[in-house]
């Protein structure tokens, strides 16, 4: 199998980011994880074309309130190994792959927090490790059983079609906040060639659209998970994302999930509702664990 490593400097003097790297061998891949502060931990699923990078106006104002804050890049995204074969991608493979990631990092009472694919994954991995997650935090996301959004289906359309996929094109494309050049610069650093993008490429095609695409099953399951959740949960959402729109995509979580009554709006923020609103989205997360 061939692997693309993203050299090191790519990662210097990123803006915002000057986080110790940490990393642990899986199958014989190298995978990044962030492991900041002590406390109750907090573990952050980054969506796709993202990497720990997202998480880092949340990170601070996390840990000064006293929590321990994991952010692990998945194969192919970050400071993470990268396969340059997008048929190894699968949906159990990212979920098998951070899973023992996470395992050794004695995890109790986590807060899981999900966005974008971290919602499959991060949710999957909640509800069956049900004894480490002790609640959730839902950002704009879904769990895709075979019905998805026009919005998405255009974006889908478009990764298909685009390959060397256009990161920092895509993330400015999906915030309200105008980037400056060295913040995309930064989402970019991980990807500095086409065969470097080929688990971001391939993730849009891995969502399930018919009922009995890979994945939709294991997704059903994650449903019937949430189901039976009987802990704390959060559902947050932007009011300007096509992809997960306000606030329809939210309330399939409301529905789920028993412990839920109510979804929080975030104003002003797009999909990648972390770029545009992470402080706020953190004084949500402290309020919610309070």
């Amino acid at each position: 199998m061939d692997v693309f490593r993203t050299p090191d400097e790519r990662f210097a003097g990123l803006p915002g980011y000057d986080f110790e790297p940490h990393y642990t061998e899986v199958d014989g891949l190298r995978l990044h994880y962030l492991d900041e502060g002590a406390g109750r931990p907090i573990v952050c699923f980054h969506g796709e074309p993202t990497w720990a990078y997202l998480y880092r106006k949340m990170l601070g104002p996390l840990v000064e309130a006293g929590h321990r804050v994991v952010c692990p890049d998945y194969a192919g995204f970050g400071r993470s190994d990268k396969p340059t074969d997008r048929d190894w991608y699968s949906y159990d493979r990212h979920v098998e792959l951070v899973g023992a990631l996470l395992e050794g990092l004695d995890l109790t009472d986590a807060v899981v927090v999900v966005q974008d694919w971290g919602g499959p994954i991060g949710l999957r991995w909640a509800v069956e490790n049900a004894d480490r997650a002790g609640a959730l935090v839902i950002l704009n996301t879904g769990i895709f059983t075979g019905r998805v959004s026009k919005g998405f289906l255009a974006w889908r359309d478009f990764a298909a079609k685009n390959p060397d996929l256009p990161v920092g094109f895509v993330i400015q494309g999906a915030t309200t906040t105008e980037l400056p050049d060295d913040v995309v610069a930064a989402y970019e650093a991980p990807f500095p060639t086409p065969e470097s993008k080929a688990g971001a490429a391939q993730f849009p095609l891995l969502v399930p659209t018919e009922e009995d695409d890979p994945g939709a099953a294991e997704m059903r399951e994650v449903v019937e998970g949430l189901r039976r959740w009987e802990k704390p949960a959060l559902v947050a959402f932007s009011d300007n994302d096509p992809v997960f729109p306000f606030p329809r995509a939210g309330e399939r979580f409301v529905e789920w999930i028993p412990t839920v009554a109510e979804q929080v709006k975030v104003e002003g923020a797009a999909h990648f509702l972390q770029e545009d609103r992470g402080e706020q989205i953190a004084r949500e997360i402290l309020r919610f664990v309070g």
